[in-house]
């Protein structure tokens, strides 16, 4: 007989087997603050999760009765904080640091987790220094980041550091394959993910996703150099993005039922209504900024792909259109008009003879 599998709570952490490493290691002797920097979809949210599961149990096990509620996000030690607006408010700065001093409710450990605080502003981490600094006792930081800008330097410094890597294309295929996703459509979702396996598998269950890609492939035979065909292109374009939400919405609306339920069985009470909204409005407006960054890399690649086949008038214009693509995605880090941003980039594009 062979012994029955003990889920461990790293399992839904994918590709970061040096970050697991590293925390598994560190849960035995922890220090107060902790800095998880990685790109979206690198399964950083689920190690935190993880690692807080650990910290709270000292054991390696997903069934224990702590480690199921923190994995599910609703341990009473573990305080996560997300943001409710564009950026991190000075109030749920206060909040944090308010939260930070309480005592743990059941155990001797307390975990705040701090989602995306790279959009923390300068006044804001410099009230939450002083806090890390003098950490209250029993209680660990983990602060979870994109990158780390200027403003959020110093309180790297007081930090560990744990790095998260984008997920390599075949292990993000081989999980959606072991998910029950068939082979083929596996393989293009994880290439259309680059790297964050939150989109793959929202990308996965789209059937639009062909469509979507032969559309963005076809634009450089298709513009003109005239303002109306780039219009018309565009609403086209954005009309595919909008309706790409659709299994992201159908996963939402399961979630806000659930939540409905144990609202329904518990109370209104701590029920996280309010967060779960905020955080279906990020995800929506991030999968949109995906679906357009997606789209204009099949663009380039279609540019790239005529050049090595050498059917192109003037090489030196499709060198420049890659080159613009690539300065228009670094744009859209900036949450730039994507409408105005997409016209302007297909203006200056040059058009492909047809294929």
């Amino acid at each position: 007989m062979f012994a029955e599998y003990t889920r461990s709570v790293w399992d839904a952490v994918i590709g970061q087997p040096r970050a697991v490493d590293q925390l598994t290691r560190a849960a035995t002797a922890p220090v107060h603050a902790y800095l998880f920097a990685g790109p979206p979809g690198s399964t950083k949210d689920e190690a935190a999760r993880a690692f807080a599961a650990l910290l709270l149990t000292g054991i390696d096990d997903a069934d224990s009765r702590d480690a199921r509620l923190v994995l599910a996000g609703e341990h009473p030690d573990v305080r996560e904080v997300e943001r409710s607006g564009a950026r991190i408010t000075q109030d749920q700065v206060s909040e944090v640091i308010r939260t930070a001093s309480l005592a743990p409710v059941e155990g001797n450990h307390k975990v705040m987790i701090l989602h995306e605080f790279h959009l923390l502003d300068a006044t804001g981490a410099a009230r939450l220094l002083k806090t890390l600094e003098e950490p209250p006792p029993r209680t660990t930081f983990i602060v979870l980041a994109d990158q780390v800008p200027p403003e959020l330097v110093t309180i790297a410094s007081r930090c560990v550091r744990i790095e998260f890597g984008t997920i390599a294309e075949a292990t993000i295929r081989d999980v959606l394959a072991a998910e029950g996703i068939a082979p083929g459509i596996a393989e293009l979702a994880a290439h259309a993910a680059e790297g964050n396996l939150a989109r793959a598998r929202v990308l996965a269950v789209d059937p639009g996703l062909m469509e979507r890609r032969a559309a963005f492939a076809a634009i450089p035979h298709r513009i003109d150099g005239t303002g109306a065909t780039v219009v018309r292109l565009c609403g086209e374009l954005q009309g595919l993005i909008e309706g790409a939400a659709a299994p992201l919405a159908e996963r939402q609306a399961k979630e806000a039922e659930e939540l409905e339920a144990r609202v329904a069985a518990a109370g209104e009470r701590g029920s996280g209504r309010k967060a779960l909204e905020e955080r279906h409005k990020r995800e929506l407006r991030r999968h949109r900024t995906d679906e357009l960054r997606s789209g204009l890399a099949v663009v380039a690649g279609t540019y790239r792909d005529a050049l090595v086949r050498g059917n192109v008038g003037r090489t030196d214009a499709v060198v420049h259109a890659v080159q613009r693509i690539h300065v228009a995605l670094d744009a859209l880090e900036r949450n730039p008009n994507e409408t105005l941003l997409l016209q302007s980039l297909l203006l200056d594009l040059p058009s492909l003879p047809g294929r």
